[in-house]
């Protein structure tokens, strides 16, 4: 059973400045920001050539799933921006055939809502990530508002679907040259992450929120080493000992030397070799963490007192040493949990979607009543507001609320650069393409500093894109965006405080439980020596499945928002607890050697790793 006792509500204030605060960039920023330019760049150009842009913003739609997957190792990525690919076009046919069957205004915006829920469903069940939902949100609604003939839609949708292929070839041509990247920079960060809790350590607000930091960056880099479910390369191997390695930084951070930690996250972030921690799976010969090799089962070792031992040629092994040899260990059962829970299938996408109900009810709700308020208000594109409503939803109230104001203020600004970057665009179709293709890359590049800030050119490059198929008054638009961006915030809030769902909460909780209880079966049947094989073999898989359910239903939880905050630490701590478990009941089954609790070692003076 678990002992945690569930965590208290919060009450907070909702923040203003706070909001608009700007953090520090991305370490990649500049990654999908090029991506996005090299995916709409060239199927924009070839078309201003054949004198059809107006055909851009179909291309477009495809070229923006560049956008997505930046962080997913590469054997990874293929699927997920082949699946986002398909997805993009799937909406888009349901939008074009909308279009062309009828021009009902209230019948478009019901399937644009509609075409939200089930798009925010999906990506928070499947965990796309970042934009996740919004840009498929955006292309379909969009595309319901031209108008269309039935057979022009085929020849849209072939247009889409060559812009995605390009998109895919620009997300995977990174590969080739660092086939690792994502992993490393994934496993950087956790080391970062580790070693600026260590140095706050002492506690305080500060020490707090360094704490919370790392946990959720230990938690991002196990997702992205675990995104590939296939048998580990010796790389990805390296990389699952430093996460460790991380992580017991953060059970011992008095005892961490945050230097190292910076100092791995350095080398791991770029192409060279990776550095060795030791590696746990080897009985006879590991490397010491101060530069001396230890040889477990050494004959000449010998006690020498509580706490230490002495090697033939006088040695003396301390409580560090053993200690960090305890670590070798310890990383090593890790692994081994880490490779059995690897090897559980994923849970079926329909168990998956049943608890985001709520989250799609909202979603349908929002949209559709902000794109009814602006048709009332006589709008000519109920779509910005729909896109707004689909855009709010965070993971609590309190960040609903924070992507509320970013996305008011944002837009209210980026509505007076459009008004200063119109009268260049429309110079000619080059000047308006490079134009479109600046506004991608700003938005990009600036969008990891503030969501506001990122808007500052969304804003404008959404009403450029409106500007392909031919010019409109700069006023007209610009009033447009500016009250349907008013109405979609204020409505799509007022739906994600009606709508709530606190199950998700509970759900996290009873994950958690079903941890310790398959925790303590398994070892339970571990220490048993009557314990069948059988028996062994079904407590070990039912434990690598609770721990892989407790992932899924903390990620689904995350994109809900609800009073409590998720116990993003006792998730982590429940993993570590049962790879180690999952270890046991390997070593059990004979699979690998006992390490015994009394071991001694011959300690090597001045060996080389």
């Amino acid at each position: 059973m678990s002992s945690a006792t569930p965590t208290p509500a919060r009450v907070r204030r909702l923040p203003v400045v706070g909001a608009l605060r700007l953090g520090r960039p991305s370490d990649v920023w500049f990654k999908p920001a090029l991506s996005v330019v090299a995916a709409v760049a060239p199927p924009s150009l070839l078309l201003m050539t054949l004198g059809r842009l107006d055909l851009a913003p179909y291309t477009m739609a495809g070229s923006l799933c560049a956008l997505y997957a930046h962080n997913r190792p590469y054997a990874a990525r293929a699927k997920v921006l082949a699946r986002v690919i398909l997805g993009m076009l799937g909406g888009l046919a349901v939008a074009l055939v909308s279009a062309s069957l009828t021009r009902n205004a209230v019948v478009l915006v019901t399937v644009g809502a509609l075409l939200a829920a089930v798009q925010k469903a999906v990506c928070d069940a499947t965990r796309v990530g970042p934009p996740a939902h919004v840009i498929l949100t955006f292309v379909s609604s969009a595309a319901l508002f031209v108008p269309q003939t039935p057979g022009q839609v085929p020849g849209h949708l072939a247009l889409a679907a060559a812009a995605g292929a390009w998109a895919w070839l620009v997300g995977m041509a990174p590969a080739p040259l660092r086939p690792h990247g994502p992993e490393r920079r994934a496993t950087a960060q956790a080391l970062n992450a580790a070693a600026a809790y260590a140095e706050t350590a002492r506690g305080g607000e500060e020490g707090a929120g360094a704490r919370s930091a790392a946990y959720a960056a230990v938690h991002a880099a196990w997702q992205t080493l675990l995104a590939v479910r296939n048998r580990p390369s010796t790389t990805r191997r390296a990389l699952e000992r430093l996460v460790i390695r991380a992580e017991v930084a953060l059970a011992a951070p008095a005892d961490a030397d945050p230097a190292r930690l910076r100092s791995w996250a350095r080398a791991v972030r770029g192409t060279g070799r990776i550095p060795r921690t030791g590696d746990p799976r080897r009985e006879e010969d590991g490397p010491h963490p101060d530069g001396a090799v230890l040889r477990r089962g050494g004959a000449g070792s010998r006690p020498d007192g509580a706490g230490s031992c002495r090697t033939d040629d006088g040695a003396r092994l301390d409580d560090n040493s053993l200690r960090r040899d305890g670590d070798l260990l310890r990383e090593r059962d890790e692994l081994v949990g880490v490779a059995a829970e690897r090897a559980v299938a994923p849970r079926p996408l329909w168990s998956r979607l049943g608890p985001l109900a709520p989250v799609a009810v909202r979603s349908a709700l929002g949209c559709a009543l902000a794109g009814y308020v602006s048709l009332a208000l006589g709008a000519e594109r109920p779509y910005w507001a729909l896109v707004t409503a689909a855009s709010l939803y965070q993971a609590n109230i309190t960040l609903t609320w924070s992507r509320a104001v970013q996305r008011v203020v944002g837009n209210l600004v980026g509505v007076l650069l459009f008004a200063a970057v119109a009268p260049v665009a429309r110079l000619g179709p080059l000047a308006l393409v490079l134009c479109i293709l600046a506004c991608n890359f700003g938005a990009e590049a600036l969008i990891g500093r503030n969501y506001w800030l990122g808007s500052v050119c969304v804003t404008p490059l959404a009403l450029l894109v409106t500007e392909l198929p031919g010019y409109r008054p700069t006023g007209e638009l610009v009033t447009g965006r500016v009250v349907d961006t008013l109405v979609g915030a204020l409505v799509g809030f007022v739906a994600a405080v009606a709508v709530t769902n606190r199950r998700a909460g509970r759900r996290v909780e009873r994950a958690l439980t079903t941890v310790d209880r398959a925790r303590e079966r398994a070892a339970r049947v571990a220490a048993d020596p009557s314990s069948t094989p059988a028996a062994l073999e079904a407590a070990r898989r039912g434990l690598a499945a609770a721990v892989v359910d407790l992932r899924a239903t903390a990620d689904a939880a995350a994109g809900e928002w609800w009073q409590r905050a998720l116990p993003q630490e006792r998730v982590v701590l429940a993993e570590q607890a049962a790879h180690r478990t999952l270890a046991a009941t390997v070593r059990r089954r004979g699979l690998l050697p006992d390490p015994g609790t009394t071991s001694t070692y011959t300690y090597t003076e001045g060996a080389s790793p």
